[in-house]
């Protein structure tokens, strides 16, 4: 199956650059920056691309066990492009490494961003299809290929629903002496990705406000982590962001009809989930500091009395700790709490960088965050070293180190439990084009 859906991919992109491509002629072309067409009747599109050979090797402090793991962790293409007017764009993008955007669970997400935009003024744009959400922490809204470090924050990974299928609007509005005030609009299926199965529950609604008080970042920098470009002036971008999930059937909302339940007359009946934060970016002269905050809790409903389990069939069971608690069940097995990331770094004039990360969650008393396989660790300490090869984010080598908290009790890789540090080490090639 998994053949197949990468074909299909391939044969996708070819059909829509043959399409495209009638009566166009090469525009420009920047290495790390894609290649840049015109249309003879005034369209533009772009076609970029990259590649990350990934290597990750996971030990403990005192436990002589260690997991190496070699993989593609993402093989990407993009198209991208506008109308002769410019009003209408769209982005059409695969990943043929079948990855998850966060390092934390397996997938087959083939179809990453598959949308329509129109700007229906000089300032507002509406996007119908898929993409990555508004609503996310602003680490979601840089790009892969531009990251700090090799992977992203465990607070990405543990509340991030990543893409949604939806409607999104933007603004971008001048605020006067160079100010920019920037709001993001939301409302999706909640379900993550688009559900080719049963769509369940509600919709999603959210949204954010970014405020760039010393106006805009150079070449997107506001989009990309480390500071290439070496800003010549202070840029910060500040945030807030808000979603309410109307009926959830997974942990976060990546996916639908991971996790179902139903009242006494076999109706389903979901949790809602309410998600917020607060973050920044800051840049200046080859320094650059990404702070964030999230919160994210439940309402569970009160006739709930069953529960489907993954063959379909279904139990009365919510046994937590020898007493049966069906609120206590529900939320045990959602990602609640709350989490810190700071990380920050600085690129020297020979394009080495040296970067630095601290990540801190902290768990509600009935979370999926105290599972001691995948979480149940507080405390991320990463240092990591990049060596950029050009002057540009399309090729680089990346290492990181990372020490996380076992103290609370985790499992090992061969499921044998432990209250050891974990220690990674990572290793990631990217080449764009």
């Amino acid at each position: 199956m998994k053949i197949y859906r990468i074909l299909f991919a391939i044969i996708g992109i070819l059909s829509c650059l043959n399409a495209i491509a009638q009566d166009t002629e090469l525009n420009s072309y920047t290495f790390g920056e894609g290649i840049d067409f015109d249309a003879e009747k005034g369209g533009k599109f772009k076609l970029e691309g990259y590649i990350q050979p990934y290597f990750e090797s996971k030990g403990y402090s005192e436990v002589d066990e260690t997991a190496n793991r070699y993989r593609m962790r993402r093989m990407r293409l993009r198209l991208s492009g506008n109308s002769a007017n410019e009003r209408f764009s769209y982005r059409f993008q695969v990943d043929l490494a079948g990855a998850n955007e966060v390092d934390d669970e397996e997938g087959n997400n083939y179809l990453l961003d598959a949308y329509i935009a129109y700007d229906i003024t000089k300032r507002i744009e509406v996007a119908f299809g898929q993409r990555a959400t508004y609503t996310d922490n602003r680490e979601l809204f840089m790009n892969s290929y531009a990251l700090q470090l090799v992977e992203r924050s465990r607070l990405t990974s543990a509340f991030a629903s990543i893409r949604e299928f939806g409607l999104f609007l933007r603004g971008n509005f001048k605020t006067g002496n160079g100010t920019y005030l920037r709001p993001y609009f939301a409302l999706t299926t909640g379900d993550g990705p688009n559900v080719f199965s049963k769509d369940r529950g509600g919709l999603k609604i959210g949204g954010r406000l970014d405020f760039l008080p010393f106006g805009t970042f150079t070449n997107f920098g506001q989009f990309r982590q480390a500071d290439i470009v070496r800003e010549r002036a202070p840029k910060l971008a500040v945030g807030v962001h808000y979603s309410h999930n109307n009926g959830m059937s997974s942990r976060r909302g990546r996916e639908s009809g991971a996790i179902v339940y139903l009242d006494a007359n076999n109706n389903e009946s979901l949790p809602n989930y309410t998600k917020y934060g607060v973050d920044f970016i800051f840049k200046y002269l080859g320094f650059s500091v990404l702070g964030e905050y999230i919160n994210a809790d439940a309402f569970v409903p009160a006739n709930i009395s069953q529960r489907v389990r993954i063959d379909g069939s279904t139990s009365t069971n919510f046994d937590v700790n020898g007493t049966m608690n069906v609120d206590s069940y529900v939320r045990g097995r959602m990602m609640l709490g709350e989490a810190y990331n700071i990380q920050g770094g600085y690129i020297f004039k020979n394009g080495v960088s040296l970067d630095a990360r601290y990540t801190h969650l902290i768990a509600d008393e009935n979370s999926f965050l105290n599972n001691a396989t995948f979480y149940n660790r507080p405390n991320y300490y990463t240092i990591g070293v990049t060596k950029y090869l050009t002057r540009s984010y399309g090729a680089k080598i990346q290492a990181s180190y990372t020490i996380t908290d076992g103290s609370d009790g985790v499992n090992t890789n061969k499921g044998l439990p432990t209250t050891e540090d974990e220690n990674i080490f990572r290793l990631i090639l990217t080449l764009a084009f």
